[in-house]
């Protein structure tokens, strides 16, 4: 049977569909040798080879997620050129090929899903899903209420303002404990809201993805995720872009602000 081969591509797990079609467009995605650019395109899954920068794929692996809780000095990527510890050397047990779902740093440990599952891949991923985690932060010295205030706000970052966060005191002491929830993830983007208080991170920790918490897992360790929490993530994004999709037509229905001449 043919099918498109973004489609076959997010359900290799590799990523997620939109992204597959960027692969496409970009000439990375081959079908039996052949270069394909064309969006449309499709293949069997059963009778045509399809490979990605030469690396083959096997659209009908079964599905397979696990929890994996991420130590400190591992690089959340498939390969490293430099060399480093990859997550995937912590699944590589299991007899298919996973994809880090979303990333952290090299010194942040805690919570990372794996899957092969691009329509999970995708429900926790893409900005319009809103999916929060939830971090604990050991930082330098004892932030002020006014500059953590200033962070629950949103402050500018690589010329973009971040989102509203929460943020609350876990643990006070010289270098406190704080939790931060937020709903994007931008590279190294804790850290650096810190760094901008002048607060620098000592540890950093994922402790939560949305509502996925397990306090029992320690670092190095993985479990699958259960059915219940899959469907459980794939529901609540669709309820987050439900609810991301009413606000943008709230604000596309606003008219435009006034202007100094047309208050004259």
């Amino acid at each position: 049977m043919l099918v498109r081969l973004q489609k076959l591509i997010s359900q290799a797990g590799v990523t997620s569909r939109r992204k597959a079609e960027e692969l496409i467009r970009s000439g990375h995605v081959t079908v039996n040798g052949e270069v394909t650019t064309e969006l449309g395109s499709k293949a069997d899954p059963k009778k045509d080879q399809i490979a990605i920068d030469g690396r083959r794929i096997e659209p009908q692996q079964p599905r397979i997620a696990v929890l994996l809780n991420k130590p400190d000095g591992y690089i959340t990527s498939l390969r490293d050129p430099e060399g480093r510890p990859t997550v995937t050397r912590l699944v590589d047990d299991i007899p298919v090929r996973l994809y880090p779902v979303g990333r952290l740093d090299y010194h942040t440990e805690g919570l990372l899903i794996l899957t092969n599952n691009g329509d999970l891949a995708q429900s926790i991923e893409h900005p319009s899903r809103a999916i929060e985690k939830v971090y604990l932060a050991k930082v330098k010295g004892a932030p002020e209420e006014k500059d953590l205030q200033r962070l629950r706000k949103g402050i500018l970052l690589d010329g973009r303002r971040t989102l509203p966060a929460m943020i609350r005191v876990t643990r006070y002491q010289k270098n406190p404990w704080i939790e931060i929830t937020i709903r994007e993830g931008k590279q190294n983007q804790i850290r650096k809201m810190f760094d901008s208080i002048r607060h620098s991170v000592i540890r950093l920790q994922r402790i939560a993805i949305g509502p996925l918490r397990d306090p029992l897992l320690k670092p190095g360790q993985y479990r699958y995720l259960r059915p219940q929490e899959i469907r459980m993530f794939l529901a609540r994004a669709q309820k987050n872009t439900k609810s991301m999709k009413g606000v943008n037509r709230r604000v596309a229905a606003r008219p435009p602000a006034a202007t100094k001449k047309d208050r004259r």
